[in-house]
């Protein structure tokens, strides 16, 4: 059983501005950058996934090459291999052109890989493509089902929890259902396929061997992640036999009319330092949260 994760960089706030350009494209390479946190649900139903059935599981990003860290981080998480698609020809892409050039990425692994018989299908294409809900800057929930489209796989959306039966070559998902209530509905579908997963997912461990070997498996994760440059494998647009016209900014339909930054809130609160130390300070804090902490 053969997984890839899709994952991507997004601005990481914390520690900085994110960076524009003059027409209101994101400077991706300027901007500090990590994993996409809806992501890691996919990694966890990966994972859950290699617990239960085996095989490997692969994670795949598209970005400049300091999203090199976004898939160091990525395997900490749990990954055995990591790919980058990294081209100059390749930025400023909106979610088609990512997708397309996902798609062309997932198409060459299962080209150029060699794997057991176990590990793939028939076709030699990964068994299950796993991508988070949305991303948290672009937050438009369109790349996965996009790539799922370009690939022609079925496609469950919003799943909470998985099963795979390789023996009926299929799987089993609870997907969430909002509307005015929100609902839980059972679906299957046949490998090879493409799954999307929700923020409500959580992985199930129910027997005990595969909770050792969920021990195990994040074990050998974490020695790999010291040394994660040798299990990457990068790739240019000419190695994936892409057309410029389809790829990046040249290849993306959607058009940027401006970006507006978020005005900074003033902050309207003050603070009054106390020393833990300082018995009669610590008492006064003591007095200002007892009628807090009853509800008051």
């Amino acid at each position: 059983m053969h997984s890839v994760v899709l994952t991507k960089g997004v601005p990481d706030f914390r520690e900085g501005q994110v960076s524009f350009d003059e027409d209101g494209h994101l400077e991706r390479g300027a901007t500090p950058t990590v994993m996409n946190p809806n992501d890691e649900f996919a990694l966890q139903a990966a994972l859950q996934t290699k617990v239960k059935q085996g095989g490997r599981v692969s994670v795949m990003s598209m970005g400049p090459p300091g999203y090199e860290n976004v898939l160091e981080e990525a395997m900490s998480v749990y990954a055995d291999d990591l790919y980058l698609l990294s081209d100059r020809e390749m930025a400023a892409a909106d979610t088609w052109s990512t997708s397309i050039t996902l798609s062309a990425g997932i198409e060459k692994i299962g080209e150029t890989e060699e794997h057991s018989a176990s590990a793939v299908t028939e076709s030699g294409e990964p068994d299950i493509i796993f991508a988070g809900f949305k991303t948290a800057d672009g937050e438009t929930g369109q790349t996965g089902p996009q790539t799922s489209w370009c690939l022609d796989r079925p496609i469950v959306t919003h799943v909470i929890a998985l099963e795979v039966d390789e023996d009926e070559e299929k799987l089993r998902a609870k997907r969430l259902v909002e509307g005015d209530v929100d609902e839980i509905e059972t679906v299957e579908a046949p490998l090879p396929a493409f799954v999307v997963t929700d923020p409500e997912f959580e992985p199930s461990y129910r027997r005990a061997e595969h909770r050792l070997k969920h021990k195990r498996f994040k074990a050998e994760t974490d020695e790999r992640v010291e040394n994660y440059e040798a299990h990457l494998t990068t790739w240019s647009a000419e190695e994936l036999d892409l057309d410029p016209d389809f790829i990046g900014l040249d290849g993306s339909p959607t058009i940027v009319s401006g970006v507006d930054p978020i005005p900074k809130a003033p902050s309207e609160r003050e603070a009054t330092m106390v020393d833990p130390d300082d018995a009669e300070g610590m008492d006064e804090v003591l007095e200002t949260m007892r009628p807090l902490a009853g509800g008051d």
